[in-house]
């Protein structure tokens, strides 16, 4: 499964400059979508019995997020089950808990242990209905990013919780592996996301400033980190992997921000341009992202990119899976859209009532997962509260 790369992680590697990105408005979207497109049925997934709740991933007929429970007393994990349409509380670590990503019948993401406790990543099983705590490399708190197969991976701080490191942790063996840095015991690295094997993220360097990294590239298989370089500058990120391709950003000899992929095999590194600073995803040759105003398709096969959606507003593509991309158009309204690579159809996902509605994933058979506000109380606001929803596609018109 995948991990999004968020902007302020860019900025936080000293990659993305300060104002980067421009904005303006967004209207409510135009009603319909360009002909022939896929549309698309909205569904309320509720709450555990509060007001509020939001999905996160999905995978076949399972959706996972978060919720409020009875009187909005806590934030709990939850799996939905589309077949039974049954809402699952997930439990806690002692505090408020999350889910981040699923695959097969794991979920995970983490937990508080307590209401001003440290945080811990955690593992259920939705067969036994087990909440395992997968602990830490020695310090107080780990965050999981993805999973992948039965590998999950996150951050944890180590003992005396001066440094984090890049961790992978095997739900078969319940080991957590310490994955290091670039720069040693001492250096500093993140860890973004998974696939097969391959763990990516960004580390700190030998003799250089916590925020000046190099995204990296870990074998699980061989225990080989490869240092996956820049395109001329001093810094880079990597975001997300498909089979042997990484992508991520760099800062290049002059100092400008692009994006890049990086082909583990032959070491080969594709600058992808100044269309590419942000969000970088990849699915099979297809890598998206962003400049902060409008997100890009790249064919790494032909080299061909096309700008996604309309060009109004601001858009982000959250997941790309195959040829079918979702994220939001957005600045300052929200609104979740459902898009395709190779037709370039694009489509506006409905509210459940509100005006906004915000989308996260896509599995195997294009139904969509986020969440979509109810209708607002008064005519004064736009919005209701957010449920977790989905949105499933119906016969192409």
């Amino acid at each position: 499964m995948r991990r999004r790369l968020r902007a302020w992680i860019l900025a936080g590697a000293g990659l993305l400059a300060a104002g980067a990105g421009p904005a303006y408005g967004a209207d409510t979207p135009s009603a319909g979508s360009a002909a022939g497109a896929v549309q698309y049925a909205v569904q309320d997934l509720g709450t555990l019995g509060g007001t509020r709740s939001k999905a996160t991933a999905i995978e076949g007929d399972t959706v996972v997020g978060s919720s409020w429970t009875s009187g909005d007393a806590a934030e709990h994990a939850f799996a939905y089950d589309l077949r039974g349409h049954t809402m699952t509380d997930l439990g806690t670590l002692g505090g408020s808990s999350r889910a981040v990503d699923i695959e097969g019948d794991h979920v995970v993401g983490q937990s508080d242990l307590s209401a001003d406790g440290p945080t811990h990543g955690f593992a259920y099983d939705l067969r036994t209905r087990r909440l395992v705590d997968i602990g830490t490399l020695g310090g107080s708190s780990s965050r999981v990013t993805a999973l992948s197969g039965d590998t999950v991976v996150g951050t944890s701080s180590l003992p005396g919780d001066v440094v984090t490191h890049a961790f992978a942790y095997s739900l078969r063996t319940r080991i957590m592996t310490d994955l290091g840095s670039l720069a040693g015991p001492s250096g500093v690295s993140t860890a973004t996301a998974v696939s097969g094997a391959i763990v990516v993220g960004s580390s700190s360097l030998p003799d250089a400033p916590p925020t000046t990294t190099h995204g990296f590239a870990y074998n699980l298989r061989t225990r080989k980190t490869t240092d996956l370089g820049t395109l001329g500058g001093i810094s880079s990120t990597a975001s997300a992997v498909s089979g042997s391709t990484v992508v991520g950003g760099s800062r290049t000899a002059a100092n400008r921000l692009t994006g890049y992929a990086y082909d583990l095999r032959t070491g080969v590194r594709t600058d992808l341009g100044s269309r590419f600073l942000t969000a970088q995803l990849i699915s099979g040759n297809t890598v998206v992202g962003g400049d902060g105003l409008l997100s890009s398709s790249f064919d790494l096969t032909t080299h061909a990119s096309a700008v996604i959606g309309s060009g109004r507003g601001v858009t982000e593509v959250k997941q790309i899976s195959g040829n079918v991309m979702v994220g939001d158009n957005f600045a300052p309204n929200s609104f979740a859209f459902a898009a395709r690579a190779d037709t370039g159809d694009f489509t506006y996902l409905a509210s459940l009532g509100g005006l906004n509605s915000y989308a996260e994933q896509v599995n195997s058979r294009g139904v969509v997962a986020g969440s979509a506000a109810l209708a607002a109380p008064d005519p004064t606001t736009a919005n209701g509260p957010f449920h977790a929803s989905v949105w499933v596609p119906r016969t192409a018109v």
